[in-house]
């Protein structure tokens, strides 16, 4: 199929007009529509320049020196970055660069949002082009929704200078993050961090506030006191000859015995008259899906890690089968209600279980307003829905297939009609020595399922139940009440007391993560701090931390520096560990800004603001005077550390090794050398933990290398693997004390026990000609797509 796009080939242009593509498939997929010998397309690949390292800038930065914090830089300098197998951009970088040559136009058609602004405009402003630059905003790879982004194109004649400030505001980001993170993390490692600690203490300026809200969390858990309170059951019989029981639960829950058994000894000879409500309650369907919780739904569902969904997400958008999936929005705009009957059409054609819930054209509900799907406004980008182009039968891998298919179901849903459950709540009034109080049941049965026909039973799942808090008491349900008249009389014989538990808050999940970031509203009780967190401009979408497309990157940081620790689990809770904590408290104590939640959310919205400038100049005022507040804020920060204490902390509470790797034999054995020499106990786990016996080891042998004044050299681990495997082999029940402690024992036990014609593992020597083992390719390159997590982190700190 070729069509020609007049806003990209206009025969007035004097040269050539290239577009700007984030990756190859979104290329593919645009030129489909266009062809012309003037028009030049290229294809980026990610991010193709990468922030230099302190140590690349200056010689003295390379060493981890506090005297020479701050480091504090006008602008960051960046270079020719690498892709996952290592291999240089520069060959792009200079494709794109000769491409640029004649052309007077560029038109950017990266995803849309911050990062695909950055990854062109970086590009551009590195090779100095200074021709004129549109914006083509692709909410959606299909052929609609191309079409309409060159129809708004030809209506926006500013549509580059607008990006431009996006691309300011993600510098921004960029500038903060690099030097939050290597200033904040050499200055708590070098005067802070406890001596026993050997990770840098990681810092950045969303994952520490991240990190307070997971660790106020687990303390809220850890000093949790559960308390017994009380509920009374009332069995009554009905005048017609039916039975039912009626319960006194109030949400003031009655914690005191005494007065639980005085209601029980008024309730238990009532009687008198039911009370009988009988009404419909509608069920509307749920919202669509943002990124955030597409993430959680997949989570609980399938057990995803966030990245795996937005990884999905993302390639499904490649393909034009989702719209745009970094997004904080869970409506449509208005206009696109139109579309809802070929979007359902298309989507019955792919699925048979969705065809046969597909309502006629006529028949689709459409909810406006901010409680339904459509609104004005919904924001930069609009919720993930599935497209007009649906996927062929075994076009999709199973996991791409089920990620579609959710959103599928969830757009089929918004279009149905409410369900209707019909709802009977029996009550009777008691008098007490407190006063009346209310006794009563209620039941459901549904009369009208609607779009629940399309869920079964997972509609009726708590899907919205609120992250970190405990769960709320159950309304006193029945499955099934017997027929009872308003009015009839009712009497009761006896009424018992039921003993219940207070509950503390439920830990956080992995899935559950990004959407506490984006609704911190939902974590504060404090009223000023909930009204501080509003977004007037769009209620549904308060501040936050972090951006849609940053916030799975936070996680994995965390556990990498061993603040947290992932629970067991389809989708595993959140623990904050001891060194987390400390961690936390250091920054508090230190730079109490740091570690608040609520304040760096709002701290992030005035940041946004950088990317609503209307002019590239006033853009640009604003980010200088961000560089000149972020130098600021870096200069107390290390002031504030340099007049800090050093914490102490329990080698016990030291990181866990990944994913709960044990430790060596040889490491066990010396461990145990060490607590009987210097009589202290061994922790707790270091037989399982190679973290926490690295942690003891580093504790009370010091440094790896370093031997004190007077003390016996310790043996090598080799030697102790080869001692053991030699006691072994002798039948001995245990390498003696002094061998596993000291290194002259150690060798004296190898020469009396090892064959002579094979020397001790520890001496051997290479043979000659023999070439040492190819030592393995790491694997922690960032990858080189869009993640501002993975390529505009803080540097990658070297142990301290």
């Amino acid at each position: 199929m070729s069509h020609a796009m007049p806003t990209a080939t206009s025969p007035a242009q004097a040269g050539k007009t290239l577009f700007f593509f984030e990756k190859p498939s979104a290329m593919r997929q645009l030129q489909r529509f266009f062809r012309s010998p003037r028009t030049v397309c290229v294809a980026a690949e990610g991010h193709l320049l990468a922030a230099d390292e302190p140590g690349a800038i200056r010689e003295e930065w390379k060493a981890w020196r506090f005297d020479a914090l701050p480091i504090a830089l006008d602008r960051i300098p960046v270079a020719c970055g690498q892709n996952r197998s290592g291999q240089s951009h520069a060959p792009k970088l200079a494709a794109i660069g000769r491409a640029l040559e004649g052309v007077e136009r560029v038109i950017i058609a990266t995803d849309p949002g911050r990062e695909g602004s950055m990854i062109a405009w970086e590009v551009l402003e590195h090779l100095g082009y200074r021709g004129r630059v549109d914006r083509l905003r692709l909410g959606a790879l299909d052929e609609v929704s191309i079409r309409r982004a060159f129809a708004a194109l030809a209506r926006e004649a500013d549509s580059g200078e607008r990006d431009y400030a996006a691309y300011l505001e993600a510098l921004c980001r960029q500038y903060e993050d690099w030097h939050l993170g290597l200033n904040g993390t050499r200055a708590m490692s070098l005067r802070l961090r406890p001596p026993a600690f050997r990770e840098p203490w990681r810092f950045g300026g969303v994952q520490t506030p991240t990190l307070a809200i997971l660790a106020d969390l687990e303390e809220r858990i850890r000093t949790f006191v559960p308390r017994d309170f009380f509920r009374i059951a009332l069995p009554v019989a009905t005048e017609s000859g039916g039975a039912l029981t009626l319960w006194h639960a109030p949400k003031d829950r009655i914690f005191e015995r005494a007065e639980a058994e005085a209601i029980r000894a008024a309730a238990s000879g009532w009687a008198g008259a039911l009370g009988v409500v009988q009404k419909d309650v509608r069920r509307t369907p749920p919202k669509l899906f943002s990124k955030d919780t597409l993430a959680r739904a997949c989570a609980k569902r399938f057990g995803w890690d966030p990245q795996v969904t937005a990884r999905h997400a993302q390639d499904l958008y490649d393909q034009g089968l989702l719209s745009y999936p970094r997004t904080e929005s869970a409506h449509l705009p208005e206009g696109q209600a139109r579309d809802a009957a070929a979007v359902i059409a298309a989507l019955a054609g792919a699925s048979a279980e969705l065809a046969a819930h597909a309502p006629a054209p006529e028949a689709l509900v459409v909810r406006r307003g901010q409680k339904g799907h459509y609104v004005k406004d919904p924001g930069e980008h609009h919720a993930i829905v599935p497209l007009r182009k649906a996927p062929a039968p075994g076009a999709l891998a199973p996991d791409a297939r089920r990620l579609w298919e959710l959103v599928a179901r969830s757009f089929l849903a918004a279009h149905l009609p409410d369900g209707v459950d019909a709802r009977t709540t029996v009550s009777a009034e008691v008098a007490t020595p407190f006063g009346p109080k209310r006794f009563s049941v209620t039941g459901s049965v549904v009369k009208v399922p609607g779009w629940r026909a399309l869920y079964g039973a997972e509609a009726d799942e708590d899907a919205e139940a609120v992250p970190g808090k405990a769960k709320p008491d159950d309304e006193p349900r029945a499955g099934r009440l017997p027929p009872v008249r308003d009015g009839e009389a009712a009497r009761a014989e006896a009424a018992e007391i039921e003993t219940a538990r207070t509950e503390p808050p439920r830990r956080i999940t992995r899935g559950e993560l990004p959407v506490v970031m984006g609704r911190l509203i939902d974590q504060v009780e404090d009223a000023a701090l909930k009204r501080a967190l509003e977004n007037p401009a769009n209620p549904t979408e308060p501040k936050g931390l972090g951006t849609a497309a940053t916030r799975d990157a936070v996680l994995p940081k965390l556990i990498k520096s061993h603040y947290v620790a992932l629970l067991k689990g389809k989708d595993p809770a959140i623990e904050v560990t001891e060194v987390g904590l400390a961690f936390l408290a250091a920054v508090r104590k230190v730079f109490p800004a740091y570690g608040d939640p609520v304040g760096r959310a709002v701290f992030e919205a005035n940041l946004a603001e950088i990317g609503r400038a209307g002019s590239r100049e006033e853009a640009a005022r604003r980010a200088e005077a961000f560089r000149r507040a972020t130098r600021a804020r870096l200069d107390a920060l290390i002031a504030a550390v340099a007049g800090s204490e050093r914490l102490a902390l329990d080698p016990a509470a030291g990181p866990a090794s990944p994913a709960g790797r044990p430790p060596t034999d040889a490491m066990v054995a010396f461990a145990t050398a060490l607590a009987a020499r210097k009589g202290v106990p061994l922790p707790r786990g270091l037989a399982r933990d190679a973290g926490v016996c690295r942690l003891f080891l580093n504790t009370h042998a010091g440094p790896r290398g370093a031997v004190p004044a007077g003390a016996p050299r310790a043996p090598s681990p080799a030697m102790l693997r080869f001692a053991a495997s030699l006691a072994r082999e002798k039948g001995l029940a245990a390498l003696p004390p002094e061998v596993e402690g000291d290194f002259g024992a150690c060798r004296a036990f190898l020469d009396a026990h090892a064959d002579k014609g094979a020397p001790p593992a520890a001496t051997r020597k290479r043979a000659p000609g023999r070439k040492a083992p190819p030592r393995k390719a790491s694997s922690g390159k960032a990858s080189s797509g869009k993640r501002a997590g993975a390529r505009r982190r803080a540097p990658e700190q070297p142990r301290a």
